[in-house]
Formats: C-alpha cells, sequence, structure tokens
C-alpha cells in the first residue's frame, strides 16, 4: 500500500506535465486538461495500491485521463460541438512551426502576450511544473485565493481569446521567448530549493525539467544570449546538486561543500556556453551574467581560490540591468568575502527585505562572524520563522544552536 503510494507520488512528479500537455493538445482545454490529469491521478491512488502499478504509468494515467475526457464531454451536452470535435481529432500532432513536444508547445501557450507576465508565470507553473496553488502563491508572496482566480482568469483568457496550442513559427518566437525564460528559471528555482515544507528539499523532477525545455528553447534559438545563458546557468547550478544535501538532510551551502561530488561533466558544458557567449562580444544580459558569476564559483578549486573580486565586478554589471534588493543582497556576500563582514552587514541592513529568509540568514551569518551572538541568534530566529524548506531549515536550526553552545 504505501510503496503504491510512494509511486502514484513519484509518477505525479515526473508525469503530470506530459498527461496534461497531451490532454490539451487533445482537447484544446487548459481546464479539461488539469481536471482529468488530476482525476486520473486520483485513479490511480484508489487502483494501484489493489491493482498493482502499470508497467507504463506514465501511459496508463494518459490514457485513463483521455476516457475520462470524452466520458466528461460526453455527458456535456453544451459541449456537443467541442466532443464531436475532440472524437475526430488524431493521435498523430499536427505539423509544428518548431519544435514538436507538448510541454514545450504548453509552456508557449501559457506564455502568450495575450496574458499579463505574471498570470503567464503562475499558469505555466501550475500546467507544467505541476505545482500546487499554495506553492505558487507563496513563489509570489500572495493568498491563495488571490493566485487561484489569477490562473483561472488566464485559463479563461487563454480559451476565450482562442490563443492557439502550440510552439509559434520561428519569427515570433523570439517576441515570446522573455516571458517563457522567467517561467523556466522559477521553475527551476522551486525545484533548486522546494518552498513546499511536505515536499524532498531539493526537487530533481523539476530541474531536470527545466533544463530539458531550456535545451529545446536553445535549439530553436542558438543565437539568444540570454537563452544561453539560462542554459548555463541551469547546468552550473545542477552539477551541485548531489553535494548540497548532507545524508542527514541537511542543506550544504557553497563554502562547505565536497566539489569532487560536483557533476564536471554540467560544469564543462555550462563553461563552454559561457564562454561561447563571451566570445561574440555582445553586452550580456541578465541570465549571461549569473551564469558567469556561477562559472568564476565552479572554476575554483577551493572556496579560497573564488575570484572574489570578479564575483563582485560581474554583480556590479548585474545591478546596472537589475538594480532590485535581492542582486543587492546577493553582491553583499561577496563583498563580505572581499572587504570584511562589517562593510557587508551595513549594506545589508540598509535593504528592505524583512519578510525574506535569505536576508535573515545572511544578516545572521554576518553577524556571527562579527561575535554579535545574541543579535546573530535572533536573525536565525526569524530566517527559520521564513523558511519552509526542511533541509535549510535543519541548517539554520544547526547554526543557531551553535551559537548557545558556544556561549554556554
Amino acid at each position: 500500500m504505501t510503496d503504491a503510494a510512494e509511486v502514484v507520488a513519484r509518477v505525479h512528479r515526473e508525469e503530470w506535465a506530459r498527461v496534461v500537455a497531451a490532454l490539451a493538445r487533445r482537447f484544446g482545454d487548459l481546464d479539461i486538461a488539469e481536471e482529468m490529469a488530476a482525476e486520473a491521478f486520483a485513479t490511480a491512488v484508489e487502483r494501484w495500491p489493489a491493482d498493482g502499478v502499470p508497467p507504463n504509468p506514465g501511459a496508463w494515467l494518459t490514457t485513463t485521463a483521455h476516457r475520462k475526457a470524452i466520458d466528461r464531454l460526453r455527458r456535456e451536452v453544451r459541449r456537443e460541438e467541442k466532443h464531436r470535435e475532440a472524437l475526430m481529432l488524431s493521435d498523430t500532432p499536427e505539423p509544428l512551426g518548431a519544435i514538436d513536444d507538448d510541454r514545450l508547445r504548453l509552456v508557449f501557450t501559457c506564455c502568450h502576450p495575450a496574458l499579463a507576465m505574471e498570470a503567464r508565470i503562475a499558469l505555466t507553473l501550475r500546467m507544467v511544473g505541476g505545482l500546487t496553488v499554495p506553492e505558487i502563491a507563496r513563489a509570489f508572496l500572495v493568498q491563495e485565493s488571490a493566485m487561484g482566480q489569477r490562473i483561472t482568469r488566464a485559463k479563461s483568457k487563454i480559451k476565450d481569446a482562442r490563443i492557439p496550442y502550440g510552439v509559434p513559427y520561428r519569427e515570433d518566437i523570439p517576441a515570446r521567448v522573455t516571458g517563457v525564460l522567467t517561467v523556466l528559471y522559477l521553475i527551476f528555482n522551486e525545484g533548486y530549493l522546494s518552498s513546499n515544507p511536505g515536499a524532498e528539499a531539493i526537487r530533481s523532477d523539476l530541474t531536470t525539467e527545466a533544463i530539458r525545455l531550456t535545451r529545446l528553447v536553445h535549439a530553436l534559438l542558438p543565437a539568444d544570449g540570454e537563452v544561453t545563458g539560462l542554459l548555463a546557468l541551469m547546468l552550473l547550478t545542477e552539477a551541485r546538486r548531489t553535494a548540497r544535501v548532507s545524508a542527514a538532510g541537511e542543506l550544504v551551502v557553497l563554502a562547505e561543500q565536497d566539489r569532487g561530488a560536483w557533476d564536471r561533466a554540467l560544469i564543462a558544458e555550462g563553461h563552454a556556453l559561457v564562454r561561447s557567449r563571451l566570445a561574440t562580444g555582445e553586452a550580456p544580459g541578465r541570465y549571461q551574467l549569473l551564469a558567469a558569476i556561477n562559472a568564476v564559483h565552479t572554476d575554483a578549486p577551493d572556496v579560497r581560490d573564488t575570484a572574489w573580486s570578479q564575483v563582485v565586478a560581474l554583480y556590479d554589471q548585474l545591478l546596472r540591468l537589475d538594480p532590485s534588493p535581492i542582486v543587492r543582497l546577493n553582491r553583499a556576500v561577496a563583498i563580505a568575502e572581499l572587504d570584511g563582514p562589517e562593510v557587508a552587514l551595513a549594506q545589508v541592513d540598509a535593504l528592505p527585505l524583512d519578510d525574506y529568509h535569505p536576508y535573515h540568514a545572511t544578516r545572521a551569518d554576518l553577524l556571527r562572524r562579527l561575535g554579535r551572538s545574541e543579535e546573530s541568534r535572533q536573525a536565525y530566529d526569524r530566517a527559520i520563522a521564513l523558511t519552509a524548506n526542511t533541509a535549510e531549515t535543519a541548517y539554520l536550526l544547526r547554526r543557531r544552536d551553535q551559537l548557545a553552545a558556544r556561549s554556554s
């Protein structure tokens, strides 16, 4: 029973986007796609413990969801025309203007410029990333009800505006790609450090899928600097995945990671992409700069060998493109290594990020390094209260408790 439940949970992570995308292509309706996919997974929860897990769970789920959708359309007389269209559709995908991939079609559909950017991101995180409404609401720092309404309105806009389900033709892709990259980056970030306390600390299903889709976009637009930069950034970050959580389930920060456990093939590929962009002589964009920063980190055989002045210089370039408090916070972390924690703390304290847990975690570490233990403990408490990720919580608790042990 438990084994079947675990398989359903794993298959949901791995197959949700594939099932939804197949239904969306077949029926052209995101509501039907999402609802019938959910019903298929609910059926699996009921039947797999008794009947056993099918040899091909994804195909079983897609077939089950497809049958449920047909049954639903047959029951709804008001949708008779849609019913006939669905029954007449061939299982063979229609010709595309670019790459034939159902999930990439779904990404571009959800990221149509007719939708507001926040709606595009939220809808894609739900339909492609498989994130729950609460997870997406946390990512946007809004109420669950408001996020649910935003996603519902976005799906209605796609239906009412008859937005086509497919990858646009090549000449139309550049105008659409910014929103797509934003969404893929957010999906990757949710996998990099899950915001759901009930999920695994690192969701490799999300990081793997984000990389797969970004590779497809890169194949469409190989000369686009930001597409290349995002792919490089993902690869260089993913290369460190196995070293980021200890055997005890605690987050391992960059300075403490076993660099011998990093994936050197991914690092080599990421570095090659970064160098290819540098060779063009074109001004780098945001993702290219973030990739370059990660290239500096992954190039150092030991944290003591990190070229911190280069990291700060890259953050200075990034600030000209994105002068956000979060970029300033990350730059301050590098400043602490270059100019000391006191200089960095003065910069951090000026940032308006009281509800952002990395802000408090950074302050806690800087205060600890300055010997200000009580203030550091308070900052750790605040960071812990704002953190949902179990591995990160374990790390912060240990660091805070070390302060208490040191003072006793």
